[in-house]
């Protein structure tokens, strides 16, 4: 497809941008299929038309140079790729993208930010760079770091990104007091739900929300042809009482239970082949320590983790500093002061040790609101709040 020229700071003669911000719509067709790897993108140009695209569909599949060279054929040659992440330069599950390019005679290779993964890292453009192809990176970086956060953060810390959902009534309550809650928010809240689950490589819960709920903890997409991979369901059970007969107990997606009980102090119906029991470091209190399961979780190859939890795991997770980003479903609705909170935390008596989070975007979903929140470092004693 032709684009019009303009200027660029990566080139300094023509606008590349359309050409990386296709490949990042290819790359946001593996959203939910992906992992653990990442979702890449990939365009081929000559003479400023696209005759080659690809994105990574599948873990074990072709990545996205390997798919847009194989839909580009002989023009492939001479071409300039656009790439939502460095070309990998190792043999993982597939050979190396890079050979790949070198073969096809592509002229120019540019990368929207190097891969974050150490056995890369700059790696695979220094390797193009040696085989004569010209090289660059940092176009739209930004938005490509956007499209993997986990993916990235694991990379470089271990450890997934965290995402907590709640769903709250106007004056922060997520339940009555006798624990009913569907239900607060509306369809296209929920709907909103079942696409992050859709992205998330785990759901994380409590077994108090598992005994209350009974819920299965799935995707449910609108529509059924969306392929999905279902992500990985995980119980905190310290004293391992999730029931054989549960829902998640049902096989139709991954179940780990993290525990810090050993297998003899579990009573009651052992628990089905579909499910597994790792155990993890116990905090002061005796539940498992929750630095010690994103680890886990992180060893596990899960890039987003996504918290459907009750007020005393988020609570837990709000103290440690260890959620990234905060979804809470906003409906307009009262639920009163005898009902049930977001978070189970200690009382405060000074306004300085208040937990402060900062609104990165605010959404209409149907009747409700969706806050998007990030982890705000607390105000300065030289700069107070009033």
């Amino acid at each position: 497809m032709p684009v019009e020229s303009g200027t660029d700071a990566l080139t300094g003669s023509v606008d590349e941008r359309p050409f990386m911000q296709r490949a990042l719509e290819l790359a946001r067709r593996g959203l939910y299929t992906t992992d653990p790897n990442p979702r890449v993108g990939c365009v081929l140009v000559r003479d400023g038309v696209i005759v080659g695209e690809g994105w990574h569909q599948w873990a074990g599949q072709a990545h996205a140079e390997v798919a847009a060279l194989a839909d580009a054929g002989a023009n492939a040659h001479g071409a300039t790729t656009y790439v939502t992440l460095e070309p990998c330069c190792h043999y993982g599950r597939t050979p190396p993208c890079t050979d790949a390019l070198i073969a096809a005679g592509v002229r120019r290779v540019v990368a929207a930010m190097q891969d974050p993964n150490p056995r890369v890292a700059g790696q695979g453009l220094v390797r193009l760079a040696r085989a004569g192809i010209e090289t660059g990176s940092g176009l739209l970086e930004t938005e490509a770091r956007q499209l993997n956060p986990g993916f990235c953060q694991r990379m470089t810390t271990g450890l997934p990104w965290v995402r907590s959902k709640l769903a709250s009534s106007l004056d922060g309550r997520t339940a009555l007091l006798n624990g009913e809650s569907r239900w607060i928010s509306g369809e296209a809240s929920r709907q909103d739900v079942h696409r992050l689950r859709a992205r998330s490589s785990a759901i994380l819960t409590g077994i108090d929300t598992v005994l209350a709920d009974d819920a299965r903890l799935t995707v449910r997409l609108e529509s059924a042809d969306t392929p999905v991979n279902p992500p990985l369901r995980v119980v905190l059970d310290s004293r391992l009482r999730l029931p054989a007969h549960a829902a998640l107990c049902d096989g139709s997606a991954p179940t780990l239970v993290i525990t810090t009980a050993p297998d003899s102090s579990r009573g009651g119906a052992r628990l089905p082949d579909t499910v597994r029991v790792a155990r993890v470091r116990a905090d002061s209190a005796g539940r498992p320590h929750l630095a010690a399961v994103l680890a886990l979780l992180g060893e596990e190859g899960c890039n987003e983790v996504m918290v459907e939890a009750g007020a005393g795991l988020n609570g837990a997770l709000l103290q440690a500093g260890l959620v990234d980003e905060w979804i809470i479903y906003l409906a307009p609705v009262i639920l009163g002061d005898q009902a049930r909170g977001l978070f189970h935390l200690p009382a405060l008596t000074r306004m300085a040790d208040r937990y402060a989070l900062q609104i990165s975007e605010v959404t209409r979903m149907g009747a409700d609101i969706r806050l998007t929140l990030t982890r705000h470092p607390a105000p300065s004693s030289s700069n107070p709040t009033h």
